[in-house]
């Protein structure tokens, strides 16, 4: 979320956007950036990408900072979707006499903050499954060698999608085979996005380089290992067992259940990037949003899919999807397609 704060003029006051969970918010922070620079916002308009906020949470209340400070008038681009403020925020403000105006931008907000929507509306993160492929769709080799299909540019760019989720999530075959550390290296980042991984037998070995300090890992199991649990969280993970609730399912995890408890962790935007066995579980369960695909021009022939579903019986069975947008990244074309309708809450 972002605020910037400007005198009638429309001279630039201050700027700030809201930190990390926790932390103070856009109009807090951008009223302590127009007070570093020893300008008075007595007047002022502010304007903010979301409806500030009037509930005591982790902060205090946004509209009673605002009115402290002696901000005239509150321009937002859309209402807050939290039920402990939906509206409340912009009562508040004119209340207190300051003039509010809602709707410049909606959509763009909406589409910016399309996680913490979704989170608050469904009760669950939006997804959005990274895909780096031949152009024959294909992510590795028959020997599974991946590195590199894409070019430098596509792997930059993955890494900035990363550094905007609140989670990274990947399965256990992912972890096994390539031991990745799957974090944010190639581009700046305030914080590392959290780790998910789905390891229904907690084979998460305890070496693995995924641990790191800095974040949190979140490890999801469909069958209890007491010792390995115990071992894992003396690593720093959390492991939460959530099983299928069929008798053919109840040995692998229940990945809408998945969902539902990263969203009470407060996960706006989970980042898949696992392989075709997960990535295909994703897609069967109807659980994916958006997909971004970085497709190199080059052939593979036989290799690893992109994911395995299926198989389908009729063309009308197939998963329908829009573009979103189209860029060329170096040599390799990013595809950003999204399920119709998804985004619809």
């Amino acid at each position: 979320m972002g605020c910037v704060i400007a005198d009638v003029n429309g001279v630039l006051l201050g700027q700030g956007f809201t930190q990390k969970t926790g932390g103070p918010h856009a109009e807090i922070m951008a009223l302590r950036n127009a007070a570093d620079l020893n300008h008075s916002v007595v007047g002022a308009t502010a304007y903010v990408t979301l409806e500030p906020c009037s509930h005591h949470g982790r902060t205090g209340p946004c509209c009673d900072a605002l009115t402290a400070a002696g901000i005239k008038k509150v321009v937002a681009s859309i209402a807050d979707p939290n039920p402990l403020v939906s509206g409340q925020g912009f009562d508040r403000l004119r209340a207190a006499g300051i003039e509010v105006v809602v709707g410049p931008g909606a959509a763009e907000s909406r589409e910016l903050n399309i996680g913490f929507f979704s989170r608050m509306i469904r009760k669950t993160p939006w997804v959005r499954m990274k895909i780096a492929a031949s152009l024959d769709g294909k992510t590795a080799l028959n020997n599974g060698v991946s590195q590199w299909i894409t070019s430098e540019e596509a792997r930059t760019d993955g890494h900035a999608w990363r550094a905007r989720a609140c989670a990274v999530l990947t399965g256990i075959g992912t972890v096994l085979e390539d031991d990745p550390r799957l974090d944010v290296r190639l581009v700046d980042t305030p914080r590392q996005p959290h780790l998910v991984v789905v390891d229904s037998r907690l084979q998460t070995p305890l070496d693995a380089r995924l641990f790191q300090p800095e974040r949190k890992i979140y490890i999801y199991a469909a069958i209890p290992d007491e010792a390995k649990r115990e071992a894992l969280e003396k690593r720093g993970a959390t492991v939460i067992y959530l099983p299928g609730k069929q008798i053919d399912t109840k040995d692998k995890v229940d990945l809408d259940a998945m969902l539902q408890d990263l969203g009470a962790r407060e996960i706006n935007e989970l980042h898949v990037e696992a392989g075709h066995k997960l990535n295909g579980s994703l897609i069967r369960e109807g659980l994916v949003d958006e997909f971004l695909v970085y497709l190199a021009p080059k052939l593979i022939g036989s290799g690893c899919d992109m994911a395995n579903f299926g198989p389908l019986t009729e063309l009308s069975q197939a998963v329908p999807l829009e573009f979103k947008s189209t860029d060329m990244l170096g040599p390799d074309l990013r595809i950003v397609a999204r399920i119709p309708g998804r985004d619809q809450f």
